[in-house]
């Protein structure tokens, strides 16, 4: 039962169709099978009757006929009619008349009116017909087989009916194909834009026409659709808000801090203010919605060798793997459609939290590779890492874990970040052990749902 089960399609409209189509299938065959019951036996009564009267008939012929005119007039009744006579004889080879219900019935009432000891046949002397003897007179020699050839007896199925039916079969499963369709088009485009939502992207609107129902959930997903861009609209708003109102004083603070006099206490305040500003930038950039920036190819090879040599600008040890720093070639991905932006700020915080708790001095490795047709950007460090238990933990916001990386610090949103940002990209971040001691952090790419348009 289960293996009927995993073989049928997935997919609603496959399996509401093929479930309709079973059932008429059925109901045809019920209805064929229920037609030919009710028609078996007005249909043997009618050629028990044909063979009984063409059995008459033909005895009537050759008894009135004089005895050297018989063999004309059998001749004349094959000629004419199509009906052979044939002298019966003891030593005949005949096949048993088969045991099917319609058969035996015919047989049956056949008797009723020529006699108990009527024989029916479908073969003699490997002829095939539909034989019946009679007798003329009580003599041996009186007996005969009247063969009627099959075509006169057996009904044969119209083939413009046949074609009739198989065309109105046709149409009808057209028709349920239509209908199924028109039922799970509307609940395709909600699973669309339902993806869509899911990835950080704003669908269009639901067509809210077709039957209440589905005008129903396609009306409160356009309002819950709306509901959310006015909520992203609100955020933004409170957000640029944030940034004006607790930059501006750190800026005032950053001037003040400069005129100190104590280089020491100058430059303890202006990391201070500069830890402060990061953990702002932190809390904006996970407040910030993904959907607003749109996909476009980028050659993620070019985009982490340019992110290595920014760092190192800085004097921190971001090195390439040697297939990347390399020509690009197989196996590393072609060009992915992805936002850039949001890519970028994602690999920045993964290098960022790898110096944070590895050390600013300690190297930084960054590979590239395409596996099973996605794309995976590691960082690795050379840190404490994560111990198995807390890594889901870690992908929280807020989430810290100062044991195990004695050197954080910041607000914990790092790889909250980074796994949304990964999410919004059908993909996901991955904290593994590293072998030689420290982390990998992998960042597992896929197209976005939304197609690009445009290249960088």
């Amino acid at each position: 039962m289960r293996i009927g089960i995993k073989l049928l399609p997935r997919s609603l409209l496959w399996r509401t169709f093929l479930f309709i189509a079973l059932l008429m299938v059925l109901s045809v065959a019920a209805w064929f099978a229920i037609f030919r019951s009710y028609e078996r036996e007005p249909r043997a009564r009618q050629l028990a009757q044909t063979l009984v009267s063409v059995a008459n008939l033909t005895r009537a012929a050759l008894i009135s006929a004089r005895p050297e005119a018989r063999r004309e007039l059998l001749r004349d009744l094959s000629d004419r009619e199509g009906i052979h006579i044939y002298p019966a004889d003891a030593a005949d080879r005949i096949a048993p008349l088969p045991d099917r219900a319609f058969l035996q019935l015919v047989q049956g009432l056949v008797r009723e009116q020529l006699g108990p000891n009527t024989r029916l046949t479908l073969e003699r002397e490997g002829e095939r017909a539909l034989f019946i003897d009679f007798r003329i007179d009580d003599s041996d020699e009186g007996i005969y087989w009247l063969a009627l050839p099959s075509e006169r007896i057996e009904r044969v199925f119209p083939l413009g009916w046949l074609g009739w039916g198989v065309a109105a079969l046709l149409l009808s499963l057209a028709g349920a194909w239509l209908i199924v369709f028109r039922i799970t088009r509307p609940l395709k485009a909600l699973q669309q834009a339902a993806r869509k939502v899911g990835a950080g992207d704003t669908p269009d609107r639901l067509d809210e026409a077709g039957p209440t129902e589905l005008a129903t959930v396609a009306h409160a997903f356009n309002q819950m659709n709306a509901d959310l861009a006015q909520l992203d609209q609100d955020r933004a708003l409170i957000l640029a808000g944030i940034s004006h109102d607790l930059r501006t004083p750190l800026t005032r603070l950053r001037m003040g801090i400069e005129m100190a006099a104590d280089e020491s206490l100058r430059e303890g305040m202006t990391a201070d203010v500069e830890e402060m500003d990061k953990t702002i930038g932190q809390f904006l950039d996970f407040a910030r919605s993904e959907g607003g920036e749109a996909p476009r190819f980028v050659d993620v090879a070019a985009l982490l060798a340019e992110l290595a040599t920014q760092y190192r600008r800085r004097g921190f040890r971001v090195e390439l793997a040697a297939a990347v720093a390399a020509a690009p070639a197989p196996p590393l991905p072609s060009p992915l459609p992805v936002r850039p932006q949001a890519l970028r700020r994602a690999v920045s915080n993964l290098i960022d939290n790898a110096l944070r708790h590895a050390g600013a001095e300690s190297p930084v490795d960054l590979a590239l590779s395409l596996e099973a047709g996605e794309t995976a950007i590691e960082v690795r460090d050379s840190g404490p890492g994560i111990p198995a238990e807390h890594i889901e933990r870690m992908k929280r916001p807020f989430a810290r874990l100062e044991v195990a990386r004695s050197n954080a610090t910041g607000a914990g949103l790092g790889l909250a970040i980074v796994d949304r940002i990964a999410r919004s990209h059908n993909g996901r971040l991955e904290l593994l052990p590293r072998e030689s001691g420290g982390l990998v952090a992998r960042l597992v790419l896929r197209a976005p749902n939304q197609s690009a348009t445009t290249t960088s």
